[in-house]
């Protein structure tokens, strides 16, 4: 079961890699909850959004201010009902052109073969201690 959960983890975020959101919402729940770092990274503060609809507003809100959202997942810890990675988020602003190079961790929950929580972060020590892991 842990490596089906590998496995929907990496489908699911090449699938965001690509902007595919069809394709992501396959593997996720329809009431999936996503804490998302990506608009504390532009100033602001860590959002929710709830359901495939709520994905795609992130999408569609991301793809409204970034030319490039590249991610970057370099260590995946396999936590049986949970994933938790490790990796970089790099952007660059639509218009201002300004690029962002920053750490980036995510969790995901799993249950039943689709992701019911994701959440990302932007510091180790948050991102850690929200997995309920420590350095």
């Amino acid at each position: 079961m842990s490596e089906e959960n590998v496995e929907i983890f990496r489908s699911a975020l090449e699938a965001f890699g690509r902007r595919d959101v069809e394709a992501l919402l396959t593997d996720l729940d329809p009431d999936v909850e996503w804490q998302s770092a990506l608009p504390a990274l532009l100033g602001g503060s860590s959002t929710v959004y709830r359901g495939h609809q709520g994905v795609r507003d992130l999408i569609r809100e991301n793809d409204e201010v970034l030319d490039e959202y590249r991610v970057e997942v370099t260590e995946i810890r396999d936590l049986g009902d949970r994933i938790f990675g490790i990796g970089a988020v790099r952007t660059r602003g639509k218009g201002s052109g300004v690029e962002t190079d920053s750490p980036w961790f995510i969790s995901v929950e799993i249950k039943d073969g689709k992701a019911v929580r994701i959440r990302t972060d932007l510091d180790r020590s948050e991102a850690l201690e929200a997995a309920g892991l420590s350095e």
